[in-house]
């Protein structure tokens, strides 16, 4: 079996399991609200403190993917991970949710994208678009599958065994999905880029800098910018849609299907786009990741219906799964993978800054206005903001003609 695929299945699970049970937390929003009288503020702000770890420690597990490979720091956040979750079913006090999130929830978060996609990258060179689409596919049927899961767990075990039996399941998943996640072979780790390579940034053509001399250039502040604007949005909107959607007159089962529209979505936006960065390049990738934001974002503002949820999250979907595939291949086109892990974990602190905000304050905005309007309309401009600054991002060129 050529080893590279070994990898990919690795990466797949390990998306899977962190981001579907992640979108699942959302499902216990009532039953936490209701049992022990907490408010959305606290709950969102839980999570907004693990997006917050995770922007911190993102870098540091860039770099530490970078110097010593993915199966060793991937092992010991996925295992801290399972615990983290399966904890969260013998809460009663608030301190101890927050620090549940705050440590082991955040912890596994940092390395699930930054790790796996950086390793990715590496291993190939020239379909690093497309491939990173497949691996996000993963996260997508994660969003499908788990949420569904978690609700008719909850039925039939109660919250609390649910809650633990997937913490267990999590920790014994990505411990094997570590064991698959081999860094290539030195022979594989260049220093530039291959020869055909049509990156259009400034170290296009030439050795690949270190993340120090990245951090000064444009390129990567536009990056840093950009990710600051759009993450709130895939974070707060799976978060905090389904109760939305319970707001709105659906019911638990019904609402967590809400979730699996856009995991189904977001699938062929992951696939869309992954293509896309390939063909067209980095920057008209992510304003074609933009539109379909906007619009879903919009949309969500505006319905009232609740059947009409279901077109206007399949929308938003496909932007969602857009924006996870593209950041990762588009610092490899610029910046070349020498420093990948952590000028890449570097681009996912500043998105996990607004990641860390974002849910707290739509919790917030409905504890104090009892509707999502405010957060929504929010959200709404961050986006139109990032789509300005994803259009001043360097083109492309196009490769050199071969020489006969």
């Amino acid at each position: 079996m050529d080893p590279r695929y070994l990898v990919v299945f690795g990466a797949c699970v390990t998306q899977f399991t962190i981001v579907g049970l992640l979108f699942s937390v959302g499902l216990f929003f009532n039953v936490l609200e209701e049992e022990l009288g907490w408010s959305r503020t606290l709950l969102s702000g839980s999570t907004s403190l693990a997006f917050l770890v995770m922007g911190v420690l993102a870098f540091f597990a860039g770099r530490l993917s970078d110097r010593y490979g993915p199966t060793a720091v991937l092992g010991a956040a996925g295992l801290l991970y399972g615990i983290g979750y399966g904890l969260i079913s013998a809460v009663d006090e608030p301190w101890q949710l927050v620090a549940l999130f705050g440590i082991f929830i955040g912890l596994g978060l940092s390395t699930h994208d930054v790790v796996t996609l950086s390793t990715i990258a590496r291993w190939f060179e020239r379909r690093r678009g497309t491939m990173t689409g497949v691996v996000k596919v993963g996260t997508a049927t994660g969003q499908m599958v788990l949420p569904p899961l978690t609700a008719f767990l909850m039925v039939g075990l109660g919250w609390r065994n649910a809650v633990l039996a997937l913490g267990g399941a999590a920790a014994v998943l990505l411990l094997v999905a570590a064991l698959s996640m081999k860094r290539p072979p030195d022979s594989r780790l260049p220093d530039s880029r291959p020869p055909d390579s049509r990156s259009s940034g400034p170290h296009a053509g030439a050795g690949a800098p270190e993340f120090a001399e990245v951090r000064r250039s444009r390129a990567f502040r536009t990056l840093c910018a950009t990710q600051f604007l759009f993450f709130p949005s895939l974070v707060t909107v799976p978060l905090h849609v389904a109760v939305h959607g319970m707001d709105l007159g659906l019911t638990h089962t019904t609402a967590a299907t809400l979730l699996t529209v856009i995991g189904g979505a977001s699938i062929v936006g992951r696939l869309t786009i992954g293509a896309s960065v390939d063909r067209i390049g980095g920057r008209n990738a992510y304003v074609l990741c933009f539109v379909p934001l906007l619009i879903g974002l919009l949309s969500l503002l505006v319905v009232e219906t609740p059947w009409l949820l279901f077109p206007a999250v399949a929308v938003y979907g496909f932007a969602h799964g857009g924006f996870f595939t593209v950041v990762s291949p588009v610092v490899a086109e610029l910046f070349g993978i020498r420093a990948h892990g952590a000028i890449f974990g570097g681009v996912v602190f500043f998105g996990t800054i607004g990641a860390a905000v974002g849910p707290i304050l739509a919790g917030r905005v409905f504890d104090v206005t009892g509707s999502y309007a405010w957060a929504f309309i929010g959200l709404t401009v961050m986006g139109a903001l990032g789509l300005v600054l994803a259009i001043s991002l360097p083109p492309r060129r196009p490769a050199p003609l071969a020489r006969p």
